[in-house]
């Protein structure tokens, strides 16, 4: 197996398993908190609530510090040292006996997470140039794919051995990602023409490489409007006609179609970058989702409902995929996982504050929050065809990469 394969192979499947272990407890939290004593409702909300936004929005702060650190001693050792941090965590999370332990323990793994954009990054820097777009696709696809099944195996394990317990499986899962990792992961060489220093480049020098804040700008708009549909699903489709347990059942299974034709699009944006320029890929994309979202909130069967989420989770991921590669063409090589960093930040804000506007409008029409996804990816996409940069030059051409 080539080198850049086994690479490939080691970052795709230490995120798959980290992302499943993550996802394995959190989405039961509120549960854990009730069992550790908490019984107003309204105090249930906050605990959970804030325990589950202080990890990305930490991350999110994080993340282009990392990534330098990343770019200065090398990714495996970031990550090793988060996928450990992780194990500690839900051993302790484990332990909790009030609802702000896991509040703190929640903190302290924002300030050590952020293995996320570092595993883009290294597929990224591992990948020939022109196999660049199919290593991000492949990794983002295992991201989403890991917390689309973490929860199913998460509650049939709570079922069986107790919610407290599931906390020492993900910290098992964890454990089994940093031994993919360490067993499997080579650090590519970094190679600067005649071996001299890389050229130190700022934080500010990164943003204002070719169309960066502007694909910056892309991954929050396209992470806002994914993400505010989890607080208002079951309400628009209570809106639309359906019982309780039809709504239950259908919004499950949407979420579901959105996680894997997602994934899909993450794969086709790989084909259709070979095909057409990043720009064309994007501005496609992202009219096509918001052409998707405008037919779902129109309503109707459920049929129809599958069919719009399903075009709606493929033009997002192909737009995020492609939104990623076209930055990773931009930027040299010895500063990848500080500008994947900022680009992982862009996405972590948009998931943040998501739901809290999509309350805000649900609170006046549910149906506003879909035509006002629909508004957001139209004004995107002209903003992407008028201003988006349609080819750049070679910053720091990629090192052919050797047969091991």
């Amino acid at each position: 197996m080539s080198s850049w394969r086994r690479n490939q192979f080691a970052v795709t499947a230490a995120a798959f398993v980290g992302f499943t272990g993550f996802t394995l407890v959190m989405p039961f939290l509120a549960l854990y908190i009730q069992q550790l004593g908490a019984t107003d409702r309204a105090d249930i909300a906050f605990w959970t609530g804030i325990t589950l936004g202080v990890t990305p929005a930490i991350t999110a702060l994080c993340g282009p510090f990392w990534g330098r650190v990343g770019d200065r001693f090398g990714n495996k050792l970031l990550v090793q040292r988060s996928l450990i941090g992780g194990i500690v965590i839900m051993v302790l999370m484990a332990y909790a006996r009030q609802p702000w332990h896991l509040f703190a323990l929640r903190a302290i793994q924002g300030l050590i997470a952020g293995y996320g954009p570092l595993t883009l990054a290294m597929a990224a820097l591992s990948a020939p140039p022109d196999r660049m777009a199919r290593a991000i696709a492949t990794v983002q696809t295992a991201q989403r794919m890991g917390p689309a099944i973490g929860p199913v195996i998460g509650g049939v394990l709570a079922s069986m051995v107790g919610l407290r317990n599931v906390f020492f499986v993900a910290a098992v899962v964890y454990a089994l990602a940093s031994l993919i990792m360490g067993m499997l992961y080579h650090e590519p060489r970094s190679r600067v023409g005649g071996g001299r220093r890389p050229e130190r480049v700022s934080f500010r020098n990164i943003l204002a490489f070719e169309n960066f804040l502007l694909l910056m700008m892309v991954i929050f708009g396209l992470q806002l409007v994914d993400k505010s549909f989890g607080p208002v699903l079951v309400l628009f489709l209570d809106q639309l006609g359906y019982s309780d347990d039809q709504s239950a059942v259908l919004a499950g299974v949407l979420f579901s179609v959105l996680a894997v034709s997602g994934a899909l699009g993450n794969q086709l944006a790989a084909t259709l970058l070979k095909r057409m320029t990043p720009r064309g890929v994007i501005d496609t994309a992202v009219l096509s989702g918001a052409a998707a979202l405008a037919l779902f909130a129109i309503g109707g069967g459920a049929w129809l409902l599958l069919i719009a989420m399903a075009v709606f989770g493929a033009a997002v991921g192909t737009a995020n995929t492609a939104a990623f590669t076209a930055a990773g063409t931009v930027v040299p090589r010895h500063v990848h996982s500080a500008s994947f960093g900022f680009l992982s930040s862009a996405s972590l804000i948009g998931f943040a504050i998501s739901p809290i506007l999509s309350g805000f409008v649900a609170a006046r029409s549910i149906r506003a929050v879909f035509v006002s996804g629909v508004v957001a990816l139209a004004v995107l996409a002209v903003v992407v065809r008028r201003v988006m940069v349609e080819k750049s030059q070679e910053v720091e051409p990629a090192p052919t990469v050797e047969e091991s």
